[in-house]
């Protein structure tokens, strides 16, 4: 059961890290639909995200090869904007899970949270892609290496609220860059991405270090995590992919009609059972 969950956890990590829809908030109210029907409980969730998230982040080095050697040529200036727009993320992020280890909260891995946040994901996907008014070919619009470093925090400050379950990384930063920094649709998706790679390797480099000290959770084992890693790499391939189709496409908004009803069935579901 712990391998089947695991293969099924990393399938819906590929198919949801990507998409404007909150990889973690399916995580969590994937587990607790898993908790509900067998009455196990995974203790270890959190860390496996980590660990599943480390697989779509190298989907995302394999699909953005090319920007990322950029980075060392002629976008060089790039790197100083991820460093910027890393920094809210980083702070936040490393805050709140501590403050939530501490206080024992359980917000990381609480379903109604998650669901309350594919809530927030869907009202932001429609702010931002009704403020998104250019025409289908895209020709208006900033490009991100021309971008500014206070452009940079701003698009970083609202990956940072993605630390919570349920709130897009991708749904909020791609938003937040067409809505408010004017980027062309292709630059915000690339920058979004782009974006991911400190801010998810981050969190992995830190997850094996805390392996590494503590150990390996009996419930998680290396093969298991192997596997769970490389389905949801190759899974997020392709999810991946047809974002990138339907956000040159303007169809970005079409997900807040899967998340809204999702997190409001998801929260009425943990506010009465």
């Amino acid at each position: 059961m712990d391998f089947l969950r695991t293969i099924i956890l990393a399938v819906v990590q590929g198919l949801t890290e990507f998409l404007p829809v909150s990889s973690d908030g399916h995580l969590v109210v994937t587990s607790a639909l898993f908790e509900a029907a067998t009455g196990q409980k995974l203790d270890e969730l959190l860390a496996l995200e980590i660990v599943l998230h480390a697989g779509t982040l190298a989907a995302v080095l394999i699909v953005f090869r090319k920007q990322i050697v950029k980075l060392a040529t002629v976008d060089r200036r790039v790197v100083g904007l991820l460093v910027a727009g890393t920094i809210p993320a980083a702070v936040f992020g490393l805050a709140l899970k501590k403050l939530d280890k501490v206080y024992h909260w359980g917000i990381l891995e609480s379903p109604l949270i998650g669901g309350l946040g594919l809530i927030v994901t869907g009202l932001v996907l429609l702010w931002g892609t009704r403020r998104d008014k250019r025409q289908a070919d895209d020709t208006n619009g900033l490009t991100y290496p021309n971008m500014t470093y206070l452009q940079a925090v701003v698009i970083g400050t609202f990956q940072a609220f993605a630390v919570l379950p349920g709130v897009s990384r991708s749904g909020l930063t791609i938003a937040s860059a067409l809505a408010l920094v004017k980027l062309k649709r292709e630059d915000a998706a690339n920058f979004s991405f782009l974006l991911s790679i400190p801010a998810v390797g981050g969190a992995v480099m830190l997850q094996l270090l805390e392996f590494a000290k503590e150990g390996m959770p009996e419930s998680l084992p290396v093969g298991d995590l192997v596997i769970g890693a490389c389905v949801s790499m190759l899974v997020g391939l392709v999810a991946l992919k047809w974002l990138l189709v339907w956000l040159r496409g303007g169809k970005l908004h079409y997900f807040a009609y899967y998340v809204i009803p999702l997190g409001v069935a998801v929260s009425v579901w943990q506010l009465i059972g």
